[in-house]
C-alpha cells in the first residue's frame, strides 16, 4: 500500500539552512507563500543554494530506499516456478468431487419427485372418496328432507300442537338443508342437473314454509314461534332475506295506502298525520319483531336490524316516489312545517334504535342521508333572506323624513322604539329567529344574517345624521305635530334613544338565540357572545356622531341671534339714551331654542339634555364670547380715536376744556354688554346648568366686568 503523508517522513533538513524539512509536508503547501515567508530571513540567492543542498539530500534517502527493498522484488520471480503444476494436480480431484456430487443432487430430485407424486395421487384419492362419501350423504340429506316437507305439507291441523310440530319439522330440515349445503361444495362435480335441481326445489320448498310461518307468527303474535322463525333464518344465513321478505311481504302493504298525495290532502294533520300512521306501526304490528330483536336485556335473537333494512327503506323510497311535492321550498311556511314534522319523525324512529349500534348504522345508511339531502334548505334560507332583508332595505334606504317618527316624546321613557326603521329592524332581528321561521340546520346563516342586519342599521344610522331634513312644505302629509323645536331636532333624539335601547335589548336577543343552540357547545355560545359585543360596540360609536348633530342644530338655532351683539354700539352712540338696565332681547332668543329643548326632554332623557346642554352651551359662550371681545376692542378703539382728535381740537383753540360729566355712550355700551352677559348667566342656570361646568363662561363674565372696571378707574 501506499504510504501516507503521515507515515512518510522527509529525511532531515541540514541545520545551516535558511528551512527545515516540515515546511514542505504542510498540506496547505504554496510555492509563492513559501517564498514570501523564508525571504524575509535570507536572500533569493541564498535560498537557491539552500534548495540545491537539500535537493542532494532527497536523491540519497531515495537511492537508500530503492537498495533497501531490491532484494524483494527480484526474489518475487523465483517464488513463483512451480505453481501452475500444482494447480493442474489439484484441478483432476476437484473434477470427480463434482460429478459426484451432482449425481447425489440428482438422486435426490428423482425421489423427491417421485415423493410428490405419490401424495398427489394420494390427495386426489382422499378427495374423490370424501366427494363420494358426500354423494352420498347429499342423496340421504335429499331423501330426509322430502319426507319432512311431504310430512309437514300433509298435515291438515292448525291445532298448536300441530303448528309446534310445524316449527320442529322446519328446524330439523333447516339443520339437514345446512349439511345438504355443505355436502353439495364437496361434491359438485359429481353431481347431476337433476340432482342439483332437485336441491334448488327443496330449498325454496323449506324456505317457502319458513317465510310463511314467519309471517303467520308475525299477524297472529306468536313469539315463541317467531323466535324460533328467526333462529331458523340465522341458522340458515337468510337475515338479509329475511328483513327483505318483511319489507316486501308485510311493511309495503301497510304503508302502501298511507304514503300517496291522497291521504296527504285528506289527513286533516297532514304530513304530521301520515307520520303518525307510520310510526303506529312500530307499537302495533312490528313491536313484538322489534322487541325481540332490538333489546339486548331480553331473550332476543341478534344479527337483524328491521328498522334500518326493512321499515326505513321502503318508508324513504315511497315519500320520495309518492310524496316528492314535500321537497318543494316554494311555500317557506309550508316547507318549515313539514320539516320540522320530519325531523320529529326522525327523532321517533332514532328513539326507537334502542342500542347505539343500531342508531348508528340508521344515521350512516345512505337512503337516510339521500332523504335529508332532498330538503333544499340553502334555497329557502335565500327565500327567507329575501323576505326579512328586503324589509329592512327598504325602509333604510330612504331619506330620513318626519314620517319615520312613530311615536311621540313621551314614549321615549318606554321600552318601545320611537323610529319606524329601529322598529323595523328590531322585529326583523326577532323574525329572524321566530319559531315559525328559524331552523336549526340554518343556525350560523341566520346568525349570518342578523349580524349584517345590526350592521346595516349602523351604517343608515351614520348615513341619517348627516342627511338634510325636508322642508315643510314637503311633508304636509306627515302626522306629526310641530313643536318649537325643529322636526330633525327631534328625529335625532329619537335616532339617540333607539340606538341606546337596541343596545339595551342585545342581552335579551342573544340570549334568544342562544336558546335555538341545541348541542351544548361552549365554543360557539362564546363566539356568539363576542358577535353581539362587537355589534353593541359598533352601534356605541355612532352615539358621539349624533350627540355632534344634535348640538349642532341648536347651535344653529341658538348662534344666529349673537349677530345682534355687533348692533348694541348704534342704539348708544349720539343717541343721548338712559343708562341701560334691561338686557337686550337677543338673549332670551338666544336661550329661547336651548330652553325649548330642556323642557322637551329634561323629563324623559335628563342625563342626556344635560350633556347636551353643557356641550352646546359652551359653544354658545365661546362664540358670544368672541362678539363681545370684537364689540368692546371696537368700543375702544373708538374711544382712543376720539379723545385724540379732541386734544388736537382743543390745542388748535388754544382752550383746555375738561372731561364731559356723566356716563357717555361707550360706557353705556359696556352696562349694556355686562347686563347681557349676567342675564345670559342667570338664564343658563335655569336650565339646570351649573356654570362652572361650561367653559368660556367665566372668561366672558370676566371680560365684561374687567371692561367696566378698567373704564371706571380710567375716569
Amino acid at each position: 500500500m501506499p504510504e501516507t503523508s503521515e507515515d512518510f517522513m522527509l529525511p532531515k533538513a541540514p541545520k545551516d539552512l535558511s528551512f527545515n524539512e516540515n515546511d514542505f509536508n504542510a498540506n496547505n503547501f504554496n510555492v509563492d507563500a513559501f517564498l514570501q515567508e523564508h525571504r524575509k530571513k535570507a536572500s533569493l540567492e541564498t535560498m537557491r543554494d539552500d534548495l540545491g543542498v537539500y535537493l542532494k539530500v532527497l536523491r540519497s534517502a531515495m537511492i537508500e530506499l530503492i537498495n533497501k527493498d531490491y532484494a524483494d522484488f527480484v526474489n518475487l520471480s523465483s517464488n513463483l516456478i512451480g505453481l501452475d503444476k500444482a494447480i493442474n494436480n489439484l484441478q483432476v480431484p476437484l473434477g470427480q468431487l463434482r460429478e459426484e456430487v451432482m449425481q447425489v443432487r440428482q438422486t435426490l430430485d428423482d425421489m423427491i419427485n417421485e415423493v410428490t407424486s405419490t401424495l398427489n395421487e394420494r390427495c386426489l384419492i382422499r378427495e374423490r372418496k370424501q366427494s363420494l362419501q358426500s354423494l352420498a350423504h347429499v342423496h340421504d340429506s335429499i331423501t330426509k328432507l322430502s319426507n319432512i316437507l311431504v310430512k309437514k305439507n300433509t298435515a291438515n291441523s292448525k291445532d298448536k300442537e300441530q303448528i309446534k310440530l310445524d316449527s320442529d319439522l322446519l328446524e330439523r330440515a333447516a339443520t339437514e338443508f345446512n349439511q345438504l349445503k355443505f355436502h353439495i361444495s364437496r361434491c359438485k362435480t359429481d353431481l347431476t342437473e337433476a340432482r342439483i335441481k332437485t336441491c334448488n326445489e327443496i330449498g325454496q320448498s323449506l324456505m317457502s314454509n319458513l317465510d310463511k310461518m314467519f309471517i303467520s307468527s308475525i299477524k297472529k303474535k306468536q313469539p315463541e314461534l317467531l323466535i324460533r322463525c328467526l333462529r331458523i333464518y340465522v341458522t340458515l344465513d337468510k337475515v338479509s332475506d329475511t328483513e327483505n321478505l318483511l319489507r316486501r311481504k308485510l311493511i309495503a302493504p301497510l304503508i302502501e295506502n298511507v304514503i300517496n298525495e291522497i291521504t296527504l290532502q285528506s289527513e286533516p294533520q297532514g304530513l304530521r298525520g301520515i307520520y303518525q300512521r307510520l310510526l303506529s306501526i312500530f307499537d302495533e304490528d312490528l313491536a313484538q319483531l322489534l322487541t325481540i330483536t332490538l333489546y339486548p336485556d331480553r331473550m332476543s335473537v341478534k344479527g337483524f336490524n328491521f328498522i334500518v333494512n326493512s321499515f326505513w327503506p321502503e318508508v324513504e323510497e315511497r315519500i320520495e316516489l309518492h310524496l316528492n311535492l314535500i321537497f318543494a321550498p316554494g311555500n317557506p311556511e309550508l316547507f318549515h312545517r313539514r320539516y320540522l314534522e320530519t325531523l320529529e319523525f326522525l327523532t321517533k324512529l332514532e328513539e326507537a334504535c334502542c342500542t347505539p349500534e343500531t342508531l348508528s348504522e340508521l344515521k350512516g345508511h345512505a337512503l337516510y342521508h339521500r332523504f335529508l339531502g332532498k330538503w333544499n334548505l340553502p334555497v329557502y334560507f335565500q327565500i327567507r333572506f329575501q323576505e326579512i332583508a328586503g324589509t329592512v332595505e327598504a325602509v333604510l334606504c330612504e331619506d330620513i323624513s318626519p314620517s319615520m317618527l312613530k311615536e311621540n316624546t313621551s314614549a321615549i321613557t318606554s321600552n318601545e322604539f320611537t323610529l319606524h326603521p329601529t322598529n323595523v329592524v328590531w322585529e326583523s332581528l326577532m323574525k329572524t329567529w321566530a319559531d315559525g321561521i328559524f331552523l336549526p340546520k340554518l343556525l350560523q346563516r341566520f346568525w349570518k344574517l342578523s349580524l349584517q342586519i345590526i350592521s346595516r342599521y349602523q351604517t343608515w344610522c351614520k348615513v341619517a345624521v348627516t342627511q338634510s331634513w325636508p322642508d315643510a312644505a314637503k311633508s304636509t302629509t306627515s302626522n306629526i305635530i310641530e313643536t318649537a323645536h325643529p322636526p330633525r331636532l327631534q328625529f335625532l333624539v329619537f335616532l339617540y334613544t333607539d340606538i341606546e335601547k337596541l343596545m339595551k335589548n342585545m342581552p335579551s336577543f342573544l340570549e334568544v338565540v342562544c336558546g335555538k343552540i341545541t348541542s351544548t357547545n361552549s365554543t360557539l355560545k362564546k363566539i356568539f357572545e363576542d358577535c353581539s359585543a362587537e355589534s353593541e360596540k359598533n352601534l356605541q360609536s355612532t352615539l358621539p356622531l349624533i350627540t355632534d348633530e344634535i348640538m349642532k342644530e341648536l347651535m344653529s338655532q341658538s348662534a344666529i341671534h349673537l349677530k345682534q351683539v355687533s348692533d348694541i354700539p348704534r342704539l348708544f352712540r349720539r343717541t343721548n339714551r338712559e343708562v341701560p338696565t334691561k338686557p337686550c332681547t337677543y338673549v332670551s332668543h338666544v336661550i329661547e331654542p336651548l330652553t325649548n329643548f330642556y323642557m322637551e326632554y329634561n323629563s324623559a332623557i335628563p342625563g342626556l339634555v344635560t350633556k347636551l346642554l353643557e356641550s352646546t352651551v359652551s359653544l354658545v359662550s365661546e362664540q358670544y364670547l368672541l362678539s363681545v371681545t370684537d364689540v368692546l376692542t371696537s368700543v375702544q378703539k373708538t374711544e382712543e380715536s376720539l379723545r385724540r382728535l379732541k386734544k388736537i381740537r382743543d390745542k388748535s383753540t388754544g382752550i383746555s376744556s375738561s372731561e364731559g360729566k356723566g356716563i357717555g355712550d361707550d360706557e353705556k355700551i359696556r352696562i349694556q354688554l355686562e347686563i347681557d352677559v349676567q342675564n345670559f348667566y342667570q338664564m343658563i342656570g335655569n336650565l339646570g346648568i351649573i356654570g362652572t361646568n361650561v367653559s368660556n363662561l367665566k372668561q366672558l363674565l370676566q371680560v365684561v366686568q374687567e371692561a367696566l372696571t378698567s373704564r371706571n378707574e380710567t375716569r
